[in-house]
Parts: structure tokens; C-alpha cells; sequence
């Protein structure tokens, strides 16, 4: 509130004033009322008056708010990051729980594709028999049982063969056959290369989302990596 002075000026409210005056801080911490203060000012000194002070708040505010978008980014990032590791740290532990070869199986397709988030899981087995082997083509469901070379076919994906051992993909074919019942809803993948030892032929673990953004080249791979490492051991241990 303000009130008319002697000169026809305005002359702020007693009330107002005192406030102002016993928390000055409060005017300063608003970056608004600052703003406002700042235009004041500088309509008061005239259009041929350069205001060096104000471009340089200007300045100094533009650098806080990118200083301000930044510290939000490497929270959320810090986050995301920390949730990421603690839902693979859960899903390596559900590997550990499973007494036999089936129900490990079955915490694969249940409890961990839940715990990642993701829509399937296939694990993908090469075998030498011509038409697999009985014994795990009748286990079924999350085991797909390849011929030699299908897994370097399908991670190398028409390309040069690939030595990495994590793969995420965005571009998933409608269809395609590793993901199963589901394979005409899967949009991004993500292909795990799996080490069963020596003497035998290469693995395959594949999750598949119906996110088309849940997976994506150039993201961190470092949590598969892990997982992937800890799950192929796990392998060993039955296979041996």
C-alpha cells in the first residue's frame, strides 16, 4: 500500500516500510519482487543510461538457472542410477533361491521380468543336436534352444560381428521369433551375451519391453554387465 505525499509523490505505507526494514532478506530472496525493483530503477535513470549493473544480474541469473537445471539433472540421475542398482541387486538374489534347474527357470520368467520391469525374458541355449536337446526343449516357455552361430547372427544383427557383451536395441522387428508368444508387442531389447564355460557353445540372454524407449543404444550398460556376469555363473553351476 502507498499513500500520496506533499509533492503528488506516493509514499509507502508506514506498516509496509517497517516490515521491509526489519527483514530486508525477504526482499532479496525473491527473485521477482527484484526483478521488478531492478526495471524500477532503471526506467528512473532514463533510456541513455546503461545500466552495467543490471546486465550483470541478468547475466548471473541465466547462469543460476542452468546452474539450478543441471543440479536437478545429476539428482534425478543419481536416483535413477541408485533405483537401477538396487532392482539388479534384487533380481541376482532371486537367482540365488531356486533349489533345481526348472525353478530357476521359472524365477527367471516370474520374479526377476518383474523386478526389471521388463515385458520377457528368453534365455537362449545353442545345442549341437539337430532339433535341441529333449531335455531342455521340454522345460520350454523362457528357454529357447538355438543352433550354433544364432547367437552371434542375432547380436550381430546383419552387421559386423560384435564383441560386446551387453547390446540394447530400440528397433526390434514385429515377430521376431526369440521373444515368443509376445514377440509381435516388443519394441527395445536388451541382448546379454552369456560365457557357459569352456567347451561349450555361447548363451543368450534377452529381455524384450513394449517400450520402444526402455532400451536404447548409447545407454549405460554396466547393470546388465553385472547382471549378465552374475547370471552366467549361476549357469555354470547347473550345467556342470
Amino acid at each position: 500500500m502507498a499513500r500520496a505525499g506533499s509533492a503528488g509523490q506516493a509514499v509507502m505505507d508506514d506498516d509496509l516500510r517497517a516490515r521491509i526494514l526489519a527483514d530486508p532478506g525477504a526482499i532479496l530472496d525473491d527473485r521477482e519482487v527484484m526483478a521488478a525493483l531492478m526495471g524500477a530503477n532503471e526506467r528512473s535513470m532514463g533510456g541513455n543510461i546503461v545500466d552495467l549493473r543490471g546486465m550483470a544480474m541478468e547475466r548471473l541469473e541465466g547462469r543460476l538457472d542452468r546452474l539450478e537445471e543441471t543440479h536437478r539433472a545429476v539428482i534425478a540421475a543419481a536416483y535413477e542410477n541408485l533405483a537401477g542398482t538396487n532392482q539388479v541387486h534384487r533380481a541376482v538374489l532371486a537367482l540365488l533361491d531356486p533349489p533345481g534347474f526348472e525353478d530357476f527357470l521359472k524365477v527367471l520368467a516370474g520374479d526377476v521380468r518383474d523386478i526389471l520391469r521388463v515385458d520377457t525374458v528368453r534365455l537362449v541355449l545353442e545345442s549341437r543336436q539337430p532339433g535341441g536337446e529333449p531335455a531342455l526343449e521340454r522345460l520350454g516357455g523362457v528357454l529357447h534352444v538355438a543352433a550354433p552361430g544364432e547367437v552371434a547372427a542375432y547380436m550381430s544383427n546383419g552387421r559386423a560381428p560384435s564383441r560386446r557383451q551387453v547390446i540394447l536395441r530400440h528397433d526390434v522387428p514385429a515377430g521376431t521369433a526369440i521373444h515368443g508368444a509376445r514377440a509381435d508387442a516388443i519394441r527395445s531389447e536388451a541382448i546379454m551375451r552369456l560365457d557357459l564355460g569352456a567347451g561349450r557353445l555361447p548363451g543368450m540372454l534377452v529381455m524384450g519391453s513394449e517400450d520402444a524407449a526402455q532400451f536404447r543404444p548409447g545407454q549405460g550398460t554396466d547393470l546388465l554387465g553385472f547382471f549378465a556376469g552374475a547370471f552366467e555363473r549361476a549357469m555354470r553351476r547347473w550345467l556342470s
